[in-house]
This record gives structure tokens, C-alpha cells and sequence, in this order.
């Protein structure tokens, strides 16, 4: 899973992407983009560890693409949101300090979204009536009219300023639309980069909207503090009385945003964490760890990461029956440590 991260020139975009990651931003990558992962944080993984004594420990990651700062004239933003199309959720970073207007920037990148999407929809649109003006099987020419007048109502609700949301569309049209993965219906969180000594960081909750809620970081600060020994830090946040933001429980509102989850495995060899869509499956979790798992799948065996800390092993787990057999269709919970039986 890719999360964007996207911002006018100036906004503190690539300092967050380093606060987040902690590598620091590329100058040879900035016409084209930066990627880095964000480990996601889990004090599981330290109880589950002190349990099996694992050879290895792995936590899953997000991956955040910094992606080159946008031009408040629009010129050139369809080109640069295009290396984040693929991203399955946007955070918007917005300068909130002296001199700035987060509101009208919300405004403006609400315009860049429909602009590159009305741009590929358009494109797409020409291509489908050039199509249709040439002798086809009558199959594939009645596919390109159904895409076609999909993609003149998508179009014309996107020239009104009004884009259709998936929820808008038939299920039929949601397939014609899928492809493009259009900017505008992506889940997305907006990150309000305040000055560090703001003292009135609430004062931007109104910008929030159903689409986008608003959280404040004073990015240059977290940074700062960031760099410092645990020690150093603490006490230089008594002595300033910060209250520094909680960078494991944002990166977790991101996993939120974005629609994932995580799921455990754990034995001898390895304690781990993997990333999985809210409401995945078993299947599907078989899958993220291995297509083999997921071709010979038998069934997931499965224990509360809950019950195995509050009971100590896993032999006490299955002796109080609370191990249990699960089919392909089972939904993964956040709590879940699975052990998937395959054929080969």
C-alpha cells in the first residue's frame, strides 16, 4: 500500500516525509518523487517476543511517496499527481504558519485533484469515440458505448465541480471508472503543518470535512525532537512544556485512512506483523504472505494475540480450546495470530 504525500511548494511536505520515515529527503529526487517505508508500530510484537524468543522480528511498513511540491497556478500538478494514481490514500500537508491560508489551499487542491482527473477521463473519452467511429465486433463495440456513456456522465458531473464517488455509480460503471484510479474519490487525511510554538492548534478543526479530516503536526519541531536521544528529549519538553505529537499513533490514523490493518504470525523462527485490508480474509492473508499458502490453502488456525498473552502459551491456548480452525472466507481481525495449514 503507497500513501502520498502531496503539498503546495513550501508546506513542509518533505520534512514530514522525513519525520515519518526518518530518511531524510533526496535533492536529486524532488522533480520526481521519493519513496520510504514507516514502520507501523505494535507493543505486541515486544509481548509476542518475550514469548517465543523468535530468531528474527519483522514489522510491517508503509510505504510514503514524497511526492514533488505542487504550484499554486496549477501548471504542471496533473503531471506531478500522476506518480501517486497508484497510491491508495492521499495526505494533503498544508502550511499553517504566519502568512498562510490552509483554507484556501484545501480549496485549490480540491481543484488539482478534478483537474488531473478530468484530464484522463477526457483523453480516455477522445480515444473511446475515435474507436467507435471504426467497424468493430458488435460485442467490443457494445462495450465501448457502455464506456462511453459512462465516461460522458463521469465527465459531465466533473465539469460541474460535483465528481461522482463510487457510491454514485452502478457496479458496472464502478469498472469503467476503477481503472483510472481517479485522485478525487481516494480516501485521504489532511496534515496541517503548524508554526512550532502554536499555541491554538485546534483553532484549524474546522477545516475537517466528511471527506478529510484535520490533524496538526509542527513538523520542523517533531523533527528536531526526533533527533534527540529519549533523554535529551524529555527533558527539553518539561523545560519547553511541549506536548509532542504521538508520530505511532498518526502513522496508525493513516493505516486507518487508508483502509489497512495488520495480523500476526509468530513461532521460533519469527515474529511478525503484515499488512492486510480491513475486511480481508484468510485467503487473502495466506496470499500476502505467500501465493503457495494461498494456492494450497487447507485452513488458518487462529489464536487472540489477547488470549496467548493473558494465558502464556500456546499450549494453554489450545488447552483452553481457544485455538481455532477457519475457512478461506474468515475476515482477519487486528488481534489475530494466524498459522496457515497448506497443501503443497
Amino acid at each position: 500500500m503507497k500513501i502520498g504525500l502531496v503539498g503546495y511548494q513550501g508546506s513542509g511536505k518533505s520534512t514530514l516525509f522525513h519525520w515519518f520515515t526518518g530518511v531524510p529527503p533526496d535533492p536529486s529526487l524532488t522533480h520526481t518523487g521519493q519513496s520510504a517505508m514507516a514502520a507501523i508500530p505494535d507493543r505486541r510484537i515486544e509481548q509476542l517476543s518475550a514469548i517465543y524468543h523468535p530468531k528474527k522480528i519483522t514489522i510491517a511498513a508503509l510505504e510514503l511517496v514524497d511526492t514533488p511540491g505542487m504550484s499554486r497556478t496549477h501548471e504542471g500538478n496533473a503531471a506531478r499527481l500522476a506518480l501517486i494514481r497508484e497510491a491508495g490514500c492521499l495526505v494533503f500537508v498544508v502550511a499553517g504558519f504566519a502568512g498562510t491560508d490552509p483554507a484556501a489551499d484545501l480549496r485549490s487542491f480540491d481543484e488539482d485533484l478534478l483537474l488531473a482527473d478530468m484530464e484522463i477521463v477526457a483523453n480516455r473519452l477522445h480515444r473511446v469515440e475515435d474507436s467507435l467511429k471504426k467497424p468493430l465486433p458488435r460485442t467490443e463495440h457494445q462495450q465501448l458505448e457502455h464506456e462511453h456513456e459512462t465516461l460522458r456522465i463521469v465527465l459531465a458531473a466533473m465539469e460541474a465541480g460535483k465528481p461522482l464517488q463510487e457510491k454514485d455509480l452502478s457496479d458496472e460503471q464502478q469498472k469503467v471508472t476503477r481503472a483510472f484510479r481517479l485522485l478525487s474519490e481516494k480516501p485521504r487525511l489532511v496534515i496541517v503543518n503548524t508554526a512550532d510554538d502554536e499555541s491554538h492548534p485546534e483553532r484549524f478543526a474546522a477545516l475537517s470535512t466528511a471527506a478529510a479530516q484535520v490533524v496538526t503536526v509542527p513538523a520542523g519541531l517533531e523533527l528536531e525532537l526526533a533527533k534527540m536521544s529519549p533523554a535529551d528529549r524529555a527533558d527539553f519538553e518539561q523545560e519547553m512544556g511541549l506536548v509532542a505529537t504521538d508520530r505511532d499513533h498518526l502513522i496508525r490514523r493513516l493505516m486507518q485512512v487508508s483502509g489497512q490493518m495488520t495480523f500476526f504470525t509468530a513461532g521460533e523462527k519469527e515474529v511478525r506483523t503484515w499488512l492486510l485490508r480491513q475486511g480481508g480474509t484468510a485467503l487473502e492473508a495466506a496470499d500476502g504472505i505467500h501465493s503457495d499458502l494461498a494456492r494450497g490453502f487447507i485452513r488458518a488456525e487462529v489464536m487472540s494475540v489477547g488470549d496467548l498473552l493473558r494465558l502464556g502459551s500456546e499450549r494453554e491456548v489450545k488447552a483452553q480450546h481457544l485455538m481455532r480452525q477457519e475457512p478461506k472466507d474468515y475476515v482477519i481481525k487486528d488481534d489475530d495470530i494466524v498459522f496457515i495449514r497448506f497443501s503443497v
